[in-house]
């Protein structure tokens, strides 16, 4: 059963994991484009950390962004067919919200695998300036645990009801849109502490903050 669990969600899928799959290997390979950028003192670090740093922010959100798209795919059709199809199997529901999990997390591993090889061969193939080093194996690592973070999120979202998904999503939205006109009072900062300790280890977000640095210090 796990087999055409398995192979139904690929077909559902399929292309936007394969452009996502695509963009997590060109990512780390677009990031050091100017990493050999000579001047007049050679290879400059901190112009190159720089471009770090723009770089980085794509990665958490591609690995927010597939954790979405596999957690939202495995259920999608369930919501629309009204769970027709989970009902008439011969197993309990948690039996196959697992099975569903797990045939998302294997799907997963493509866009890990791109980010794996588009790290390591952008880093073999840049010119590193002396007393920088680059982290492929660190990066991906992290990647994994953000986008398996993500995609357990939105699994359990998905999992429920629509009806429990929009509450929620709409309660999020809420919160950003008071962020966003509070804010604009002085002294007035609704989402700092919340973000505070989502973001901010040991918060449960806490692999979405920080520096993601291919090439670092």
């Amino acid at each position: 059963m796990f087999k055409v669990i398995l192979e139904t969600q690929w077909k559902w899928v399929r292309l936007p994991l394969l452009v996502a799959t695509v963009a997590a290997f060109a990512i780390p390979v677009l990031s050091v484009q100017d990493a050999g950028r000579v001047g007049t003192r050679g290879l400059d670090p901190y112009l190159l950390l720089i471009d770090m740093t723009g770089w980085g922010v794509a990665y958490p959100l591609l690995a927010a962004g597939i954790g979405l798209l596999l957690a939202m795919t495995a259920w999608g059709p369930d919501h629309r067919q009204g769970h027709s199809y989970a009902l008439s199997l011969p197993i309990p529901r948690w039996r196959f919200a697992m099975l569903r999990l797990g045939a998302g997390s294997v799907l997963l591993a493509m866009p890990i695998i791109g980010i794996t090889a588009g790290s390591f061969a952008a880093t073999a193939a840049a010119a590193i300036p002396v007393g920088l080093t680059a982290y492929p194996a660190a990066l991906a690592i992290r990647f994994t645990l953000a986008a398996g973070l993500a995609y357990s999120v939105f699994f359990a979202i998905s999992a429920g009801s629509t009806r429990t998904a929009g509450y929620i999503l709409a309660g999020m939205s809420a919160l950003i849109v008071a962020h966003t006109v509070f804010g604009l009072l002085p002294g007035v900062d609704l989402m700092g502490a919340i973000l505070e300790r989502l973001y901010d280890w040991p918060g449960p977000l806490a692999i979405f903050g920080g520096r993601w640095m291919l090439i670092d210090v």
